[in-house]
Order: C-alpha cells, then sequence, then structure tokens
C-alpha cells in the first residue's frame, strides 16, 4: 500500500499536532498508510519513523508542541544526504511527504523534490514570517501567550509606577512585536522593520510623564536585540537613567512556543494538514500551502521562497499614534 510521510521542522508551534492529525486522518480515509518521521529531516535522513493510526493521532488536537518531535538537521544542506533521505523514503513506498515547518523546511522539502520525492509544505512557525501566506500555524497561540503575560506585567509596573521593557519572540520579523504591542497599549513598539531611536522614546515617555502618566510599557522585539546589538536590559537602562523611572526588562522567552493552541491555529492547521494531503493524493507536489484572504491556497515551493512579506506600518502607525 502507498503511504504518505509527514515531519515537523524547525522550531515548535502550537498547532502542529492538529496538522499531523489533519494529514495523518485525511490520508488514511483516501486509503493511504501514514508514516510520521521523528525528529524532523533527522528521522528521514536515518531512517526513524512510527506508524500513525487515526487513534495514534486521537486527543493531540488541542495540546502543544509535536508528537513526532522537531529539530534542524544541518546534515540535510548537503546533496547526498538528500539523496539519502529520497531513498530511505522509496524503501517505505511513499507517495509523498508533508513538511510542517518555516523557510528552511521548505528548502529541504524543494531538494527533496528535485530528488523525485513529491513534497508539499505546510507553513508552521510563531514568527509568521512566510510571506506567501497570511498566517502561519503557532502565530495566534503566541501572540495570546504573550499578550497575556504583558497583561499580567502590567499589574506589578502601575502598583509601583515602572516600566516595563517586554522582549518577545521573533528572530527575523516583528509581527508578534506589532500586534502585542498594539493589544497591549505598549508606549512604544521596537522591531527590526522600522529604524528606532530611543532618544525619541525617552522623549515620548516624559511628555507622557508632563500628562500624568506613571507606569510605562515597551514591546521589542528579539530580532532587533540580535540584529542592532542592543539588549532588552540595556533599553531599560536608558529609559531609567535618563526619565527616573524605575525600568526593568523582561524576556518572555520560550513559553511563547508553548500552550493549547488557540482555535484559530487548530482551525487553519486542520485545513492545511488536509489541503496538502489532497495535493499529493491528486499527484501535485512542490507547493507550500497558506492561506489569502481567508481561503487556503498554495504556491510552487521555489516561488514562495522567492517571496517577501510587507510589513503592517498602518498598524504601527496606528499604535505609536493612540500611545499618549
Amino acid at each position: 500500500m502507498d503511504r504518505i510521510g509527514v515531519l515537523t521542522s524547525g522550531g515548535d508551534a502550537p498547532g502542529m499536532n492538529a496538522c499531523i492529525r489533519a494529514v495523518t486522518r485525511a490520508a488514511i480515509a483516501k486509503g493511504y498508510e501514514v508514516v510520521g518521521f521523528l525528529k524532523g529531516y533527522n528521522g528521514l535522513l536515518y531512517n526513524k519513523y512510527m506508524s500513525l493510526s487515526a487513534r495514534d493521532v486521537s486527543d493531540i488536537i488541542h495540546c502543544g508542541g509535536t508528537i513526532l518531535g522537531t529539530a534542524r538537521c544541518l546534515e540535510f544542506k548537503e546533496w547526498d544526504n538528500v539523496v539519502k533521505g529520497k531513498e530511505n523514503c522509496d524503501s517505505l513506498f511513499l507517495k509523498g511527504l508533508v513538511v510542517i515547518g518555516g523557510d528552511g523546511s521548505f528548502r529541504g522539502a524543494l531538494d527533496l523534490t528535485k530528488a523525485g520525492l513529491p513534497c508539499i509544505g505546510v507553513p508552521g512557525t510563531i514568527d509568521n514570517d512566510i510571506a506567501c501566506t497570511d498566517y502561519t500555524i503557532g502565530y495566534d497561540t503566541a501572540m495570546n501567550t504573550a499578550m497575556e503575560m504583558a497583561d499580567k506585567l502590567r499589574d506589578t509596573i502601575q502598583s509601583h509606577d515602572r516600566c516595563s521593557v517586554v522582549e518577545v519572540m521573533g528572530n527575523k520579523a516583528g509581527w508578534i512585536a506589532l500586534n502585542v504591542g498594539t493589544a497591549v497599549g505598549a508606549m512604544a513598539i521596537i522591531t527590526m522593520e522600522r529604524d528606532f531611536n530611543l532618544d525619541e522614546i525617552v522623549g515620548k515617555m516624559k511628555a507622557m510623564q508632563a500628562t500624568g502618566k506613571h507606569h510605562f510599557m515597551v514591546v521589542v522585539s528579539e530580532g532587533v536585540c540580535n540584529i542592532e546589538g542592543i539588549t532588552a536590559d540595556e533599553i531599560a537602562a536608558k529609559l531609567a537613567e535618563t526619565t527616573g523611572v524605575e525600568a526593568r526588562a523582561t524576556n518572555l522567552g520560550h513559553v511563547q512556543r508553548g500552550g493549547n493552541p488557540t482555535l484559530r491555529d487548530r482551525v487553519s492547521a486542520t485545513q492545511m494538514g488536509y489541503h496538502a494531503v489532497n495535493l499529493l493524493d491528486d499527484g501535485i507536489s512542490r507547493r507550500v500551502v497558506g492561506e489569502r484572504g481567508g481561503f487556503v491556497i498554495d504556491y510552487d515551493i521555489e516561488e514562495a521562497l522567492k517571496m517577501t512579506k510587507p510589513f503592517d506600518m498602518n498598524l504601527y502607525h496606528i499604535a505609536d499614534e493612540i500611545s499618549l
């Protein structure tokens, strides 16, 4: 019997399990057996996998993480290892492979298609930095987690008249910072998509102090800290030194990757996983599934990897203008 394979690669994202479930059950409904490779492309390369039945994926739709495990596999950048992975898939009679992950994972899928294995990519990353889709699996959950934690920080900064500099995830994209900052009413949002000036933020903070504001929140994307070489602690120290307001930095960290996926992540993951299996069943390969305007769509992988995603400057300006 023909099989369909599935793996999760790169950083984990809430909703990956929901997508594994959808892929597994959609494939079984069409008469395929399903193989789940363990630890991303490592499982493909070293032939580490598990058979997945409908019951194996029961009661995982609400769980964060991924039952298959995930990892980055630098070895898979070498063509000989891509060929070895393809041969392992051939030995399992795979009709095709569904790869759940980000841009790096899709590059591996593209290489596999060049080696002769049909592949479909599904965007699973909390950063929402896949250009061919409006939305990526895990993004909504990560934003809600960060928002809830920032709300809790607000309680204590109000009590002590402090400034809180909150670092959220987003190594190469500021989407989490932008939306969380807007949602919590941050005084300033710092992302790598827009040049920032700490002196301007200080000036804004002092102007707000003059109107009776005594507590403040700044949301910064981790990508800014990595690219600009400035830490959230250093930003907090600068604000404290120049305004006289006690300031502390909080890095929300990897907790943003965990937790039960939200309704949107579960539904999107289900729709995308189902669509991926339909493509393989129809003999279609080398595609990345995504969402555009609320509809599930797909693009050629190579085309998708060349796309760029414009930052929502309109939302940024709205958040900035009303943070008085």
